[in-house]
């Protein structure tokens, strides 16, 4: 799949896109070539995976720790009522392996801490953040930036939704800039609650995003995030501003 020849079944497939222009058959390969690690198994997490799969993305890691409950059935669509009480990422390897039978997928049934992290992160060029708290926030940007990886970060809550993204290749702020510390309040879906539509709307944003880092298209959220509200159906962006005080000095 990934020599220099293209085989006919591959541009079949992939025809709807090949044919975009400023895509074509070397974009495509950029894509089969492309090494992508999605954290968080999640409402976030199941539409990117499918959406990275269908693309053909040639390498994908998932990581998470827990295993399918009911309460996840709303959202969460890579799993049904068979599969509760199996390990999120066990479950999700099979469905996306029926989407993409050549993909090389590696799972991680853990929590992503500072003993780990390196190890997991080294194999990997772009990391989507599909994680519910601060913590695993904070410590994915630090050494992201660290390493000079590209972070495509996404949060849900209610009704509204964030899509971040962070090139470490480059001096811009980062996510610390954004929130130095962890809030007194966790947001997220088990505080707040969420709609399904919203994480799908978000996962998929973030497998946008990790399509236009491939091919090197400029979508203009570099120092900026996005934000929509589904109440009233609006997106727009926002700065984030990089902050003297921030420990990471960026």
């Amino acid at each position: 799949m990934f020599k220099n020849k293209f085989s006919t079944s591959n541009y079949k497939k992939y025809s709807k896109q090949i044919i975009l222009k400023k895509f074509g058959i070397i974009g495509q390969k950029k894509i089969f070539s492309s090494k992508i690690l999605i954290i968080g198994m999640g409402g976030l997490g199941c539409p990117l995976s499918i959406y990275l799969a269908s693309l053909g993305v040639g390498n994908l890691g998932i990581v998470d720790n827990d295993k399918v409950e009911l309460s996840n059935l709303n959202r969460q669509i890579l799993y049904t009522q068979k599969d509760l009480g199996k390990f999120k990422v066990e479950v999700a390897r099979k469905r996306i392996k029926k989407i993409n039978t050549k993909i090389n997928l590696n799972i991680y049934k853990l929590k992503i801490d500072k003993k780990n992290i390196n190890k997991i992160f080294s194999n990997y060029d772009i990391i989507c953040d599909g994680t519910d708290n601060f913590e695993s926030r904070l410590l994915i940007n630090d050494f992201c930036l660290k390493q000079n990886k590209v972070l495509i970060s996404a949060a849900v809550s209610g009704f509204d939704g964030h899509l971040f993204k962070f090139n470490f290749k480059k001096k811009i702020p980062c996510y610390r800039c954004f929130m130095p510390e962890i809030p007194e309040i966790n947001y997220n879906c088990e505080t707040e609650g969420v709609i399904p539509p919203l994480t799908g709307i978000l996962g998929t944003l973030q497998a946008n995003e990790v399509l236009n880092t491939i091919l090197d298209f400029n979508s203009d959220l570099e120092s900026k995030f996005l934000i929509f509200d589904s109440k009233k159906m609006n997106f727009r962006k926002a700065k984030i501003l990089k902050n003297k005080n921030c420990i990471n000095k960026c």
